[in-house]
């Protein structure tokens, strides 16, 4: 039985008597994160299996982290507001840990509880509506509900599709306007009748402020 790694985070230190240092050092490892030196404890390895609560939080961290790591360009925006105190994925990760459902060892990911953006922008995405084209496409409507005094509308749309069945994204950074009120999305042509999820949020035209995201659904490509 290949044994279990623990890593348990001590604290930041300052300079101090040794300064600061990074690699293993006796029992204590030293880290450069993020501008700050951290320590941890070094890892302890044990023989001993894993016990049921040990395996389930390891397989809800594995399909959260596989269902986020081919969009961190995405998450980058939706969580650049938490990116001071923790990295954008990391961010994205603790906002999905409730999106795991069912009973080990049958767990899946509840898709509506999906959340791509948490933000500080006042306005999120509002009376969304989606509807199926030919040639593998979906139109997207909704209305501007930006007060003048803040966005006016200016703040861009996000959006990210997803089919399950072929773990396979489409995102799109700038698509468009808040205040354009559509947007019309072209899917892989091997999409076809196939059901897909959707989720969106906005962004502001300097990039540095975005809604939360918005869960509009699921459809089945034409």
């Amino acid at each position: 039985m290949t044994g279990n790694t623990n890593l348990e985070f001590m604290g930041k230190y300052f300079k101090g008597i040794l300064g600061p240092f990074s690699g293993l050092v006796g029992a204590i490892v030293g880290v450069n994160w993020k501008g700050g030196f951290f320590l941890r404890s070094r890892p302890v390895k044990t023989n001993k299996p894993p016990t049921e609560p040990q395996l389930i939080q390891r397989k809800r961290f594995t399909m959260i982290s596989r269902f986020l790591s081919p969009v961190t360009e995405l998450l980058d925006i939706g969580f650049q507001a938490h990116q001071q105190e923790r990295s954008t994925f990391n961010a994205a990760f603790t906002a999905n840990k409730d999106a795991i459902t069912g009973v080990y060892p049958l767990l899946v990911i509840d898709l509506p509880k999906v959340i791509i953006a948490k933000g500080k922008l006042l306005q999120p995405p509002a009376s969304f509506e989606m509807t199926t084209l030919g040639a593998a496409a979906v139109e997207f409507s909704w209305s501007n509900n930006a007060p003048a005094q803040t966005t006016g509308g200016t703040d861009r749309l996000v959006l990210m599709a997803y089919a399950p069945d072929l773990e396979e994204y489409v995102t799109v950074i700038n698509a468009a306007a808040r205040s354009a009120g559509r947007f019309e999305l072209s899917v892989p042509v091997h999409w076809s009748a196939r059901i897909i999820h959707v989720w969106v949020f906005f962004v502001s035209v300097n990039g540095k402020i975005n809604s939360n995201s918005l869960y509009v659904g699921a459809v089945t490509v034409v």
